[in-house]
């Protein structure tokens, strides 16, 4: 059971119907975008975490998601392809705050900094790329002892 809807409610998705990226669910999909037919739900990371939420696609659609414990929401995740129409998840795309260090000591402190706050982070040469999931000014304002005096300066997206 994929999904139901009323006329005065949102459209109740409860599974994961396949993969875009699954052959015969892309052709199907494929299909239905030369319609019109397709719709998206575009969630960021934490929302993808959650088994039950609501969200309203890029048509206007308000969709009431619970799906089971097994499974998850993930970029391209069908969770509707039925009557003629299909709703499909999008990812956001990930915001990032790039750091780079003065010198290697502050290096290590830096990296000190964002594990103890268990910060996601991925790297780039000498710049440390911390993932934002939540607004730039949170995050600046926990390395103000850093940037401050310079350990640590903003790095350009280059």
């Amino acid at each position: 059971m994929a999904a139901g809807t009323t006329m005065a409610g949102p459209l109740r998705l409860h599974a994961v119907a396949g993969h875009a990226g699954e052959p015969e669910m892309a052709e199907r999909l494929h299909g239905l975008s030369h319609a019109g037919k397709v719709e998206y739900l575009t969630l960021d990371r934490n929302d993808t975490l959650r088994k039950r939420l609501r969200a309203v696609s890029d048509k206007g659609t308000e969709c009431a998601i619970a799906i089971e414990r097994g499974q998850s929401l993930d970029n391209g995740a069908v969770l509707f392809a039925e009557d003629g129409r299909a709703v499909v998840v999008r990812m956001k795309e990930q915001a990032w705050l790039r750091l780079r260090p003065r010198d290697a000591a502050a290096g290590l402190e830096l990296g000190y900094w964002v594990g103890n706050l268990h910060w996601r982070v991925k790297f780039d040469g000498d710049v440390i790329a911390v993932a934002l999931d939540g607004p730039e000014s949170d995050y600046l304002a926990r390395l103000e002892p850093l940037l401050a005096d310079g350990r640590a300066m903003r790095a350009g997206d280059a």
